[in-house]
């Protein structure tokens, strides 16, 4: 389950977190009202469950309340990636220094969290992973141990973040695990012209499992979603939709995360995040393939499986029968490694699948999958 931006901003703040100031408006007179209150000049905004709002048109500065109103009430409305927006959210604007990317999230092929951060946020941050994977620090997490101020220090250094920055990724671990979630991501994390460490902007995924325990933030609301996302959640799928043209299906958000920097890496851009964790049976494998050839957009599809307690013969077992229920319509790149690699390989061989090719190494299988989507000059 998802939680607006406003929503994981007031989580934030209830562990600690500076952030803005900031008012939640349903329409244009509310939004000039909350202006008014906020000191005049203000951030106006799109509360959607999806990222890409800058780009869309829907984070806009407004001088004062009579032009939060005329902005509050342009973005309202707005269709952002198939999220219409209902809601805006007012903030006061911030003197930025410097900004920043920190999330925790969830590996479940690893059974445990990973920090991603970066010292170089904000709305290009996805560039960055892919022409400069070296910018973005991953460090693994046991869950045991969690993240207490020593591991802090280890997250920040190896991202290049400013030591201040320590004490809010321990505040977001707690958020983490104290509130039942999956990701929790600050993009960005700045700091400002006093030296003030602020989360401008949050998202924050919740375990739908322990719904019953977060009733506060109400129901899942899908008539927010994407209407693939939509689609997913129902039969039961860890999807999210991304702007891009291949389809990605693997084992573990952390493989999933790299695998989506590895197709960036070659030119092309990711369609989604499928995380189909440790079950590849044959109903999850055509659940998750009739969602994603459900996507217009998408030209190629990328199965990258690292074999470990599912084996990849069952993976490969998984795909075949998937195969029968679901009409394969572009070209299915697969890569298996590790637990039965070999036969895994062999038994989608066997079915020889005109559309199905293989691949036995995660850059080559990135390679492919983006010339199949029309990436010619893929390195």
């Amino acid at each position: 389950m998802d939680l607006f931006e406003h929503q994981a901003r007031e989580l934030f703040e209830e562990y600690g977190i500076l952030v803005p100031q900031a008012e939640v408006a349903d329409t244009a007179k509310e939004a000039r009202a909350g202006a008014e209150r906020l000191g005049g000049r203000v951030v106006v905004k799109a509360q959607v469950k999806t990222g890409g709002r800058g780009k869309a048109g829907g984070v806009k500065v407004a001088a004062d309340p009579a032009a939060a109103e005329i902005t509050a009430r342009q973005i309202l409305g707005m269709d952002i990636k198939g999220h219409t927006v209902r809601k805006v959210m007012l903030a006061q604007p911030v003197e930025i220094d410097s900004e920043f990317y920190v999330s925790y999230v969830l590996d479940r092929a690893a059974g445990r969290f990973l920090a991603i951060a970066s010292a170089e946020g904000g709305m290009e941050i996805e560039e960055v992973a892919a022409s400069r994977p070296e910018a973005v620090a991953r460090v693994e997490i046991d869950p045991a141990a969690g993240v207490d101020e020593a591991k802090a220090a280890e997250i920040a250094a190896a991202a290049g973040l400013p030591e201040a920055t320590a004490d809010v990724l321990v505040k977001l671990w707690q958020v983490l695990i104290r509130e039942d979630a999956l990701l929790v991501e600050v993009n960005p994390l700045v700091r400002t012209a006093q030296g003030e460490i602020l989360a401008l902007d949050g998202k924050v995924t919740l375990d739908g499992n322990a719904r019953f325990r977060q009733a506060r933030w109400g129901a899942d609301d899908s008539a927010h979603d994407d209407p693939l996302e939509s689609a997913a959640a129902s039969k039961g799928l860890n999807y999210v939709k991304l702007d891009g043209e291949v389809g990605i299906i693997g084992n573990g958000a952390g493989l999933v995360m790299s695998t989506l920097d590895v197709v960036a890496g070659c030119g092309a851009r990711p369609a989604n995040f499928l995380d189909i964790g440790g079950g590849a049976s044959a109903q999850i494998m055509a659940d998750g393939l009739s969602v994603i050839l459900s996507d217009p957009a998408v030209k190629s599809v990328f199965v990258n499986v690292f074999g470990g307690i599912t084996a990849c013969d069952a993976v490969a077992d998984g795909i075949v029968q998937a195969l029968e229920s679901v009409q394969l319509t572009k070209p299915l790149v697969v890569r298996l490694d590790g637990n039965n690699a070999v036969r895994g390989r062999a038994i989608l061989d066997e079915r020889s699948h005109p559309l199905v090719q293989q691949a036995t190494t995660m850059d080559s299988a990135a390679r492919r999958a983006a010339e199949l989507a029309g990436h010619t000059n893929a390195a």
